[in-house]
C-alpha cells in the first residue's frame, strides 16, 4: 500500500516537472521567435532606409536631367511622379500576387521549418 502511494507521488513530481518545463521550452520557443522576429525587422528597416535614400537621390538626378532635356526641369519632375503613380497602381491592383501571398508563404515556410528542425533535435536527443 505504501509503495502505490509513494508511486503516485513520484509519478505527480515527474508530471510537475514535466508540465513545468513544456511552459519553459514555450516561453523560451517564443523568445526565441520574438528575437529573430526583431533583428529580422531591424536589419529590413536598415537596408530601406539605404535604398529610400539612394532612390531618393536617383530620381531626382533623373528628374533634373530630364528636366534639363526639355528645358523645363519642372517637366521632368512630373515625367518622374507619374512613372511612380503607374507602378503604384500597379503594385495595388497586383497587391495580393506580388506581396501578400509570397510574404504568407516565407512566414509559414519559416515558422514551419524551425519547428520540424526542433522535432529532429528532440528526436535525436531522445535516441541518445
Amino acid at each position: 500500500m505504501e509503495s502505490i502511494a509513494t508511486n503516485i507521488e513520484k509519478l505527480y513530481d515527474k508530471a510537475e516537472q514535466y508540465s513545468k518545463t513544456s511552459i519553459d521550452l514555450i516561453k523560451l520557443n517564443a523568445i526565441d521567435k520574438t528575437s529573430d522576429l526583431i533583428s529580422s525587422l531591424a536589419v529590413v528597416i536598415a537596408i530601406s532606409l539605404i535604398v529610400a535614400m539612394f532612390t531618393l537621390f536617383i530620381n531626382i538626378g533623373i528628374s533634373l536631367y530630364i528636366g534639363k532635356l526639355l528645358h523645363d526641369y519642372y517637366l521632368g519632375f512630373m515625367i518622374v511622379s507619374v512613372f511612380y503613380i503607374v507602378v503604384a497602381i500597379v503594385v495595388f491592383i497586383y497587391r495580393k500576387r506580388l506581396i501578400k501571398i509570397p510574404l504568407d508563404n516565407i512566414i509559414v515556410l519559416n515558422l514551419l521549418k524551425s519547428k520540424s528542425n526542433q522535432l529532429e533535435d528532440l528526436d535525436n536527443q531522445t535516441q541518445k
